[in-house]
């Protein structure tokens, strides 16, 4: 038990740059800097971009990394992490407000800070799916990761509204610096001895299996990163929630996240990875399609639609990545080539995130939607995208889950 939490522990801070950077970030960049979306949807695309384009390099370099030493990987995720600390703290406090001087360090500082997290990211998600041991094994590892993730989610979503930015930043520090610290004494995975030659970045895309599961998973990632992107926007003008309550809105989701994973695991051992994942699709779609629904003063019943996709989120946290490390395992790779596997892995998350931010921000603007609007047409598009973009993108991933991989994999049981 301790030994999965003394890995995981990492995933506390890791997760503060998930939500503060495509919730948070955003939010206080326009209605605080006052810089417009269609410029944020710009940078925040662009940052991501560049990050997703390095990190199935960053995923080879971690092969050679543990190649070398499983020392030398924690070398460098200590290196990264200190970069990944002073980038995070000085986008939420800017040297500068001038607008263009504000701009162009955002830019450079997310590019700085999305690269270090990659890195770090790959290294550790890495070292994890190394350890082996099964499907069940891999749900439990992932678990803890994730599980403690939600952890920091939760106290990212929080702490601004509750004690401001600055106690956000000096947790992630204090998080950063103890979750290394644990990552020192974790269990230590066994590393297969490859020639320099015999690996490849591309070496993944050679693999049909992880080819599939990687369409799926970035469909559905797409479609968990819009609501993402639009949360705190549609809460305070289509719900108009008084501030005070929105992080019980972001809370509830995240916490009941962490609290579904035992559950989950359940599910896993009676209907297996593939089928419990597509039960969370389908959950999810429903709670959106509900939620479509909800106006003015609905603050309550969006509460609800907050925890139970936030159940539904536990199925994407965990079972994904599970998946993941089973198709490494059955390739014959496991122990030589996480590392470029997860680079294109993250490749593929950091994509969603990037065009989920690139894309319904400025298509929000050209509706007429802009941050404070009471205008029901603005208020409808808002709704739309926030709600409906999501079900038909997870539908199509449910469709591609069911018939590449869960057919195939009924198939097989029967011969």
């Amino acid at each position: 038990m301790w030994a999965g939490a003394r890995y995981g522990l990492l995933g506390f801070p890791l997760a503060f740059c998930a939500l503060p950077l495509y919730v948070h970030l955003p939010n206080l960049y326009a209605r605080e800097f006052g810089v417009g979306l269609a410029t944020l949807g710009g940078i925040l695309l662009s940052a991501r971009l560049f990050d997703a384009l390095i990190d199935p390099m960053l995923g080879r370099w971690c092969d050679r990394l543990f190649q070398r030493s499983l020392r030398s990987v924690q070398l460098f995720g200590a290196i990264a992490g200190l970069v990944l600390a002073a980038g995070f703290t000085l986008l939420f406090f800017p040297v500068s407000r001038d607008p263009g001087v504000l701009i162009a360090a955002t830019t450079l500082l997310l590019v700085m800070t999305y690269a270090a997290f990659s890195a770090l990211s790959v290294a550790h998600q890495s070292w994890g799916a190394m350890l082996g041991g099964g499907s069940l094994m891999q749900s439990r590892v992932v678990a803890w990761r994730e599980g403690l993730g939600l952890v920091g989610v939760v106290s990212a979503a929080t702490l601004p509204a509750l004690s401001g930015f600055g106690s956000m930043v000096a947790i992630f520090i204090v998080g950063l610096v103890l979750g290394w610290l644990g990552w020192l004494v974790a269990p230590r995975p066994v590393v297969k001895p490859v020639a320099e030659s015999a690996g490849s970045i591309w070496l993944p895309w050679r693999v049909p299996a992880f080819r599939r599961l990687l369409l799926v998973f970035a469909l559905n990632g797409i479609a968990s990163a819009v609501p993402a992107t639009l949360v705190l926007f549609f809460v305070q003008d289509r719900l108009q929630a008084p501030e005070a309550l929105q992080p019980l809105f972001l809370g509830s989701y995240f916490l009941v996240g962490a609290l579904s994973m035992p559950i989950w695991l359940q599910v896993v051992k009676r209907l297996g990875l593939a089928t419990s994942w597509l039960i969370g699709m389908v959950l999810a779609i429903a709670i959106f399609l509900w939620a479509l629904t909800m106006g003015t003063g609905d603050i309550w019943p969006f509460v609800v639609v907050c925890a139970l996709s936030g159940f539904a989120l536990g199925s994407d946290l965990v079972l994904p990545t599970a998946l993941l490390a089973g198709v490494i395992d059955k390739s014959g790779h496991l122990g030589s080539a996480e590392g470029s596997y997860f680079g294109w892995w993250n490749f593929a998350s950091k994509l969603n995130l990037a065009l989920a931010a690139g894309l319904t921000l400025p298509l929000l603007q050209l509706a007429g939607y802009s941050p404070g609007s009471q205008d029901p047409q603005a208020l409808l598009a808002l709704a739309t995208v926030y709600c409906l973009v999501p079900c038909v993108l997870k539908a199509f991933a449910a469709f591609a889950l069911y018939y590449w991989i869960i057919q195939p994999e009924r198939r097989l049981d029967q011969l």
